[in-house]
């Protein structure tokens, strides 16, 4: 009786309903990623070489997955009314002008027919090469260049039609780096990876803004571009207007302070996460790009990271959980000694702590987080006006505002020190998003630490942790790979070797090789 009623009111026994990548998925692990892993190269199987256009037409379509990849153009037309050709480019790397000049309108009013006199005679391109390697074919087309398929060729014409729109590229703004490349997603981009699709979708609702799925097929988990693919289809309003609506769309918990999705303007950021087998989600018209799912540790790193040599690149890391565990704990931990711990404050600290409140009217808790509090609104303030007055707004209120708070008697000057301190720590997180979060729980630590000291800041950290451990990203657990372990053995905050792979990251890969499992 008495079970029946916990598991009725506590659910216990209700699994987890939520979509979760499991290790235990039926299906054969992909032979792409297991010959990567044991050190071999990837086995791939080549088709040969097409005798006619039409031939051609197919296995590109296949190859090209154009049934998703709306970007490939297969052109199909005859030279000079006889022979049968078929000229392949992807729209948007390659000219249009250049194309249809040079390329279709010779060879459709030529007289001739045989390929050498077409080459020589009529095709109006500087460059052309001959080419029967379909790899080669394919990673030139994705590069800009026109591959030229004659009936009965022995090979096929690679045309240099390079055409790349040129726009005004900017720097980050909210990804700062000191090494590595600037430039956010403000540009239309295209990468030559062989095995990437970029899907390209009409957001649901009727407001004609395009989406791109983007993901590695091989390495990014079928499951896990399914299942994205669904909660982009489940989100039927007319408010997709931007990367950050359809964040909030998709994701698992609304109500979750931290981000499940990153949010990044960097194409390399994007990029890596990618190549490791996560799932990039772009909307039309929006310079950021969604990538999922994640985990705690993916909003610590920050791309400069692997620029750097290894030990430059730990100890920046080292610095940044360091500023973080500051920007958190910091302020509730001051709360707590200097309220119920006095004991473990040497005299001089205890004094000088005592000699800077001698004046102030309201109890430190509630000047901790009032100075909060202005913290935030300096913040925002320098965040919102335009340029240099932002920065002069930080400087007024860090600088002019403390003293004259201190002067007032409206604040001590050794609260004031650990909120800055804790300021600062908080803009050693390099996801923006993840920098407001963290201000949920500095405020929380700070309440359970006026009300009860280290024990209230205790309960509060165990009570954020479990939180944190039944959180998940797209099936994903948030503490991954330390709650629970997985098979990495690559260190998360200290930076380590860089290793050239063709497989997944081991958070988001779910399909085990049968050994594995089994030597577990």
């Amino acid at each position: 009786m008495l079970n029946g009623v916990l598991n009725k009111v506590f659910r216990f026994d209700r699994g987890d309903e939520r979509y979760e990548l499991l290790e235990t998925e039926p299906g054969e692990p992909d032979p792409l990623r297991t010959r990567a892993k044991e050190g071999e190269a990837p086995l791939r199987k080549e088709a040969p070489f097409p005798k006619s256009a039409d031939e051609a037409y197919e296995l590109l379509k296949t190859a090209f997955r154009t049934d998703i990849n709306r970007d490939l153009v297969l052109r199909r037309f005859t030279v000079g009314g006889r022979r049968k050709a078929l000229a392949v480019y992807m729209n948007g790397m390659a000219s249009d002008e250049k194309i249809n000049e040079f390329i279709l309108k010779p060879l459709m009013t030529s007289e001739t027919t045989e390929t050498e006199r077409l080459v020589l005679e009529v095709i109006r391109i500087g460059e052309i090469s001959p080419s029967r390697d379909l790899k080669e074919i394919k990673d030139g087309v994705m590069d800009g260049l026109t591959a030229l398929f004659l009936d009965g060729g022995e090979s096929c014409l690679m045309l240099e039609t390079h055409g790349y729109e040129k726009r005004s590229i900017g720097p980050a703004q909210n990804e700062q780096v000191v090494r590595g490349p600037k430039e956010s997603f403000t540009e239309s981009f295209k990468t030559n990876v062989e095995d990437l699709v970029v899907e390209t979708r009409a957001a649901c609702g009727g407001n004609n803004v395009k989406l791109a799925i983007v993901y590695r097929e091989g390495v990014a988990d079928p499951s896990l571009v399914n299942e994205v693919k669904r909660r982009l289809a489940r989100a039927d309003i007319g408010a997709v207007a931007s990367s950050g609506v359809t964040e909030q769309l998709i994701e698992d918990s609304g109500l979750f302070p931290l981000p499940q999705i990153l949010s990044t303007e960097r194409p390399d950021r994007a990029a890596s996460h990618v190549l490791g087998g996560r799932v990039c989600v772009m909307v039309d018209g929006s310079p950021s790009a969604l990538v999922m799912p994640i985990t705690l540790f993916s909003l610590m790193n920050s791309p400069e990271d692997v620029y750097m040599r290894r030990p430059l690149g730990t100890v920046l890391r080292t610095v940044r959980y360091t500023g973080a565990l500051i920007s958190v704990f910091l302020p509730g931990y001051f709360l707590a000694l200097a309220l119920y711990h006095q004991g473990m404050l040497t005299t001089e600290v205890l004094s000088t702590v005592m000699a800077s409140r001698r004046m102030v009217f309201e109890p430190i808790g509630a000047e901790m987080l009032l100075l909060l509090l202005i913290f935030q609104m300096i913040r925002e303030a320098g965040l919102r006006v335009p340029g240099g007055i932002g920065q002069a707004i930080g400087i007024i209120g860090g600088l002019i505002m403390g003293q004259a708070a201190v002067a007032a008697h409206l604040a001590s000057s050794v609260v004031l020190i650990i909120v800055a301190a804790s300021g600062l720590g908080n803009f050693c997180i390099p996801d923006y998003s993840t920098q407001i979060a963290a201000a949920y729980f500095r405020i929380a630590m700070v309440v359970a630490a006026w009300l009860a000291g280290l024990a209230g800041m205790l309960s509060a950290s165990l009570f954020a942790l479990m939180l944190l451990a039944g959180m998940k990203s797209f099936g994903v657990p948030y503490l991954s790979p330390f709650a629970p372990r997985t098979y990495s053995r690559s260190p998360l905050i200290l930076r380590g070797g860089i290793n050239c792979k063709n497989t997944a990251d081991d958070a988001v890969n779910a399909r085990r090789e049968a050994k594995e499992t089994s030597a577990e």
